[in-house]
């Protein structure tokens, strides 16, 4: 027997027992005629004492020989802790030892296991497994299982199936870049990694299962960027015999289970949103409503005067920054220069300042009046105090830009608390968006997704106004979840590849086995995905995913542990059928 207790589990009420207790040293401090030794597991640390009264002189020398992260068992006697600490639960007691085995030595680990460590990110990425060992990183993966538990707990109860799809699957042109693998015994061939289970779960649905849902990985070979993951998991849901108000029924309750669960957090009604308001309110798809700051129109108000920039604009767009008039000039010359960074691209930024005497002052103060500036005030909601912020130019690109703006002011003003929580439904997306690489519709979602009801017309005369009937879950500025209602008729399926660019061959040859599924009595049926490393972080109230995932990759979708991806053996190669020769 290794342990007889946990290292977190031992109190006042064990003091004179006998136990037994193994883990990592934490660290040790010596006194000579006195040691003590945190000993550190999973559920806490324990503190161990040596004295030269009690503790033979052998045992003495190998106490004080212990290095950092040694693995060691301890058997020994409660007793009372003289100098007790009060921030630790195991705080009032120690450990007398009476025997002591070294389980394994350990070298000096390149960074401290502690809170606060010092190894930077590279550093604890390329030794994951001893990052793992620090409370925080710990304590998110933790937090992970919770989450994760609860959400198989409440789908489960509502009578959901968890159903196992393949990995090795088919490689589809649309979406992402597929992450591909050659097959060995089918000669030229390969399998794709699945970027969703989707064309499965809808299969499921034509077998009748009804309800399904799946925490499943996913692969997208897609550019990375900071938080984004090559491979992510997704909690996988579908429904048959449904409409779009089940759907989203259905998983608000999930989400508000959740944040009472694991946050503690009551949630009550579920705003929504159409694609359109979202988009002329806050400039994305993915709001944050926590605070205000919405987009105010200024065409009518400001390009009927000689003001050049504002007159050729498409669009004039400002947002009312709270109290933000008490920003001095050399503040707001830094968020112009914020603005027309590369990363957010703008052309400069007109400001105005409401003043508390209710008089305004602008940087364009040449070309606009006092009453000008009151409308401006007005169509932005700014109130006495406030700051204007106002952009111009192209209406796709200037609502982009003013929202990374008003994102950057929320963050900066502490309007972002990550204990509170805004959940917002997004409906009504286009269901097709013209590429200009291609020259053709793309599917906003996938394929898959239905026209809203009444608008499968609409598809031959005005195909850019067509409405999906999908919908996106956004919690505090994030999507955390999405999905549709799909499409079940062959027919209407082959029409929608049709408008996409497909052949009849071609549609056959990629999706010929769910248009053939369809022809066998497919039901009503439609579903949701929630990125669950998304929504575990932000209900543990933090941005980045990375914190919440066991081994992840680095920015550049490389391992830094296992240092992969990595070349392959020219045998490997030759037994694949891949006639590659790849200098190392």
């Amino acid at each position: 027997m290794y342990r007889t207790h946990t290292n977190g589990q031992l109190r006042a009420e064990h003091i004179n027992e006998t136990v037994t207790l193994s883990g990592w040293v934490q660290k040790s401090r010596n006194k000579g005629f006195m040691i003590w030794v945190d000993l550190r597991d999973r559920y806490g640390i324990t503190q161990l004492i040596f004295d030269e009264e009690r503790t033979p002189k052998e045992m003495m020398e190998v106490a004080a020989n212990l290095g950092r992260e040694f693995v060691i068992q301890v058997t020994g006697t409660v007793i009372e802790r003289e100098s007790k600490n009060p921030n630790l639960p195991t705080g009032d007691v120690e450990i007398l030892v009476s025997e002591i085995l070294i389980l394994n030595k350990s070298l000096t680990p390149p960074f401290t296991i502690e809170d606060e460590t010092d190894g930077g990110e590279d550093l604890r990425m390329k030794y994951r497994y001893l990052d793992i060992r620090r409370n925080p990183v710990r304590e998110s993966l933790m937090f992970r299982h919770k989450v994760t538990m609860a959400v198989r707990n409440f789908l489960s109860e509502k009578s959901f199936i968890e159903v196992e799809t393949p990995y090795l699957i088919k490689s589809t042109p649309e979406g992402a870049r597929d992450f591909v693998v050659p097959s060995r015994m089918n000669e030229g061939q390969f399998y794709a990694l699945p970027q969703s289970p989707q064309t499965f779960k809808q299969l499921l649905m034509v077998g009748g299962m009804d309800k399904y849902f799946q925490i499943v990985k996913c692969f997208r070979d897609e550019d990375l960027r900071a938080d984004r993951q090559p491979e992510f998991t997704q909690i996988d849901c579908e429904m048959a015999f449904i409409e779009q108000e089940d759907i989203l029924n259905t998983f608000e309750d999930l989400t508000r289970h959740l944040l009472k669960e694991i946050n503690g957090v009551e949630i009550g009604d579920f705003p929504r949103m159409t694609y359109d308001d979202a988009m002329k309110k806050y400039g994305n798809d993915k709001p944050d409503i926590r605070f205000g700051m919405e987009f105010g129109e200024l065409n009518a108000v400001a390009q009927h005067k000689d003001f050049k920039v504002f007159n050729d604009a498409e669009l004039v767009v400002g947002i009312a920054v709270p109290g933000g008039n008490t920003h001095t000039r050399k503040e707001i010359d830094k968020l112009i220069d914020w603005v027309k960074r590369p990363q957010v691209g703008a052309l400069g930024m007109v400001y105005s300042r409401c003043n508390e005497d209710g008089t305004y002052k602008s940087s364009v103060d040449k070309f606009y009046d006092q009453e000008d500036l009151s409308k401006w005030a007005e169509a932005t909601g700014a109130k006495p105090g406030d700051l204007i912020c106002i952009l111009s130019g192209e209406t796709n690109k200037v609502r982009a830009q003013l929202s990374a703006l008003r994102m950057e002011l929320a963050e900066r003003l502490g309007l972002r608390k990550a204990t509170e929580f805004a959940p917002l439904w997004v409906i009504d997306f286009p269901l097709l968006e013209w590429d200009e690489e291609t020259s053709r519709y793309h599917a906003m979602h996938h394929p898959f997704t239905s026209p809203k009801p009444g608008q499968m017309e609409l598809l031959k005369t005005n195909p850019g106004d067509v409405k999906a009937n999908a919908y996106d879950l956004v919690l505090n500025g994030n999507e955390i979840g999405g999905g549709s209602i799909r499409i079940h008729d062959k027919d209407i399926q082959a029409t929608m590849f049709d408008y996409l660019g497909f052949t009849p061959e071609e549609a056959k040859e990629q999706f010929g086995f769910l248009m053939d599924a369809f022809q066998y009595g497919a039901p009503p049926h439609g579903g949701l995905a929630f990125g669950l490393d998304r929504l575990v972080a932000i209900l543990g109230g933090q941005e980045t995913i990375r914190d919440f995932i066991a081994f992840p990759k680095n920015n550049s979708g490389r391992d830094v542990m296992i240092d992969a991806p990595a070349f392959i053996d020219e045998e490997q190669l030759k037994e694949l059928n891949l006639q590659l020769t790849l200098s190392k």
